[in-house]
């Protein structure tokens, strides 16, 4: 008896330890991976820790970290939320917790996160210091200089406390106060670029440009990388009458942030006034297919196209701002004008007429170039009067970005790549194996490893839906296996290895995207056999993959074939997750968003693990104007692996 149990502890100890030191490895390449900047694999590793172990908070915080750096709050804060569930002791998992929370404006439940960190250790600068920003921000004035005057009891040399504390008298209107902090800011801290920041921003409010300039050329010195200072610096310049340097310090806030509104609507006006027209007809168009809606700069583009000859355009925009004021009289003349120089004179006279009803009689000339007066005089970027069109825009509100401190030693930005906000595509039975790029693995699908095991192939059949591009090699090849495939049907008498033998052609025929020989291939097989799932689905992907290159009309009918098999699939396999997602695929390019969610969330139900069906949905709600579900939804996409979710949620979380 004492054998046998000895026997069994030696069998079952060494498989605990290594289950244990497995997840213990997993951790530390997941560490390891966060410290070289390599934040998606680090989640991987992560979720195969949380799968093994789910109660050990680490993998959860350490996943929570990777997710802060690739932007992803509000996954990150889910992940936090986990952590210190199992684990409240932590104080660093508050600090993370907290930051999430502000990048996702919920200041109120940053700061119960820096007042139990503080709790804990009341010896953190960084928690006193996040805690004073956040209480700036929900305008709670007398906290955040209650928190000022203990930072700078404890830690005398904290030169951005000192400019913290003079933003808050400068917003209470005490600039005196404010210089005097700001003095021993700078002081304290000569290299500290919010002081030289906001030491700027009370000499643009007294309108003492050289101060100005030369205040923001410091702080750019020591923060070249921060766009709203050189579109205030150009500010300062134009009031100098520094028209070059003004132009390059546009520029140069362009190339730093491409969506910078000020930095392209100023440098269109200031084109103008150089006579470069047509270039700043392209800032306005920039602007203008960012916010549509936007009448200053639609009248400001009409202008400019009445001016190069661009009638018909400048038709299109004056008529824009004319339908918002239709009693726009100046507005009402230029459009005569241009309709008058295209000889559309009744047009022209209705317009006139309109004027002349009004009796305005107001005279109208070239736009001259800015006077003095009008080179300083500027507009709040909300503000709309035409009589303003061509003045300098400023922010409605003026403020000084602030960083918020946390010390860590991981870095990367994944998430600033370039990605599209489009769908993923549908799933579809291929001969390539799936993989997207970070998480290889192979789908499984039940009907489809049926098949395999049943059939035998000689070239087994995937299931994926990351198309890729041949190579000649590769296209030659699999033009063989179309003629061996021929070969055995011709010769074949047994019907159903003949359907399958369809099948497998099919899938070929779809890889070299010759679409219609597929279906061919595919209504044969379910005229033999007319419950074969998988070549109902088939055939939806191939309906779908043609689509796009058809007319509309005939796009429409294809789609609608589509769903029809997909559909009758459903019918036959209904807990076949990917079938609904394919089909949401489909709704969601009929702009059906709400059919489309409800199938992703279907599709979810019978396979939450799926990375395609989260982002698809993420997308889906997002174009049915629900974002915040939306970003649920990417962040998960992202956690099961697909990178470019973090540029999706970064971009529209702005």
């Amino acid at each position: 008896m004492r054998r046998s149990v000895f026997l069994f502890f030696l069998l079952v100890l060494p498989m605990s330890i290594f289950a244990q030191f497995n997840v213990s490895r997993l951790i530390m390449n997941g560490r390891s991976a966060l410290y070289y900047e390599d934040y998606v694999l680090a989640i991987q590793h992560f979720n195969r820790a949380i799968s093994s172990k789910p109660y050990l908070y680490e993998p959860w915080y350490y996943r929570s970290v990777a997710k802060f750096y690739l932007d992803d709050f509000y996954g990150a804060e889910k992940d936090c939320d986990e952590a210190i569930r199992l684990n409240p002791y932590i104080n660093s998992m508050y600090e993370l917790r907290g930051l999430c929370r502000i990048r996702q404006k919920k200041y109120d439940e940053a700061i119960s996160d820096y007042d139990i960190a503080i709790k804990n250790d009341p010896s953190a600068q960084n928690f006193w210091f996040n805690r004073m920003l956040c209480r700036f921000e929900l305008k709670d004035y007398d906290h955040a200089l209650s928190d000022c005057d203990s930072i700078i009891a404890h830690w005398s040399t904290n030169a951005r406390t000192y400019s913290v504390k003079a933003q808050i008298y400068m917003v209470q209107k005490d600039t005196t106060e404010a210089v005097v902090w700001l003095d021993k800011a700078l002081e304290t801290d000569p290299y500290d670029a919010e002081g030289w920041m906001t030491r700027a921003q009370i000499s643009l409010s007294r309108a003492r440009w050289a101060d100005a300039e030369q205040q923001l050329s410091q702080a750019i010195h020591l923060k070249p990388k921060m766009a709203s200072n050189y579109v205030n610096r150009a500010l300062t310049r134009l009031n100098i009458n520094n028209l070059r340097g003004a132009m390059e310090d546009y520029d140069t806030a362009i190339d730093i942030d491409p969506d910078n509104f000020l930095a392209h609507y100023n440098r269109g006006l200031l084109r103008v006034q150089v006579g470069d027209d047509n270039r700043a007809i392209e800032d306005f168009d920039f602007i203008l297919s960012k916010e549509p809606g936007n009448l200053m700069a639609t009248y400001n583009r009409a202008v400019l196209n009445h001016k190069v000859g661009n009638l018909r355009a400048a038709i299109a925009d004056y008529t824009k701002v004319i339908d918002q004021y239709p009693n726009f009289w100046t507005g009402l003349y230029q459009r005569a004008e241009c309709y008058r120089r295209l000889g559309m004179h009744n047009q022209a006279e209705l317009d006139e007429f309109r004027i002349f009803k009004a009796q305005m009689d107001k005279h109208i000339g070239i736009q001259p170039r800015w006077t003095e007066a009008q080179r300083r005089a500027t507009r709040k970027k909300s503000e709309i009067d035409f009589s303003k069109y061509n003045q300098i825009v400023v922010e409605d509100e003026e403020v000084v970005e602030h960083e918020y401190k946390y010390d860590s030693p991981y870095r990367g930005k994944v998430q600033n790549r370039e990605t599209q906000a489009d769908y993923q595509p549908m799933y579809l039975l291929s001969f390539i194996k799936y993989n997207n790029v970070v998480r290889s693995y192979q789908p499984f699908e039940h009907l489809l490893d049926e098949f395999n095991r049943k059939s035998s192939p000689r070239y087994p059949v995937y299931l994926s839906c990351s198309p890729a591009r041949l190579t000649e090699e590769e296209s030659q090849a699999y033009f063989a296996i179309v003629e061996e495939l021929s070969a055995k049907i011709d010769a074949m008498q047994d019907m159903s290895v003949t359907r399958d033998l369809l099948l497998q052609r099919a899938v070929a025929y779809t890889v070299t995207q010759a679409y219609d020989d597929a279906i061919a291939d595919l209504n044969t097989a379910i005229g033999i056999d007319s419950t074969f799932t998988l070549a109902y689905w088939q055939r939806a992907a191939c309906f779908a993959q043609q689509s796009p290159l058809m007319e509309p009309t005939a796009a429409d009918m294809l789609i609608s074939r589509a769903i029809d098999d997909l559909t009758t699939a459903i019918g036959f396999d209904p807990k076949n997750a990917y079938l609904y997602y394919d089909r949401a695929n489909l709704y969601a390019m009929r702009k059906d968003y709400q059919r489309a969610i409800d199938d992703y969330t279907l599709a979810i139900g019978h396979n939450p693990n799926i990375p395609e069906v989260h982002y698809n949905r993420g997308i889906a709600r997002i174009q049915a104007g629900n974002t915040n579900e939306g970003i649920q939804d990417l962040s998960r996409a992202g956690e099961l692996g697909i990178y470019g979710a973090y540029s999706v949620i970064k971009k529209f979380s702005k």
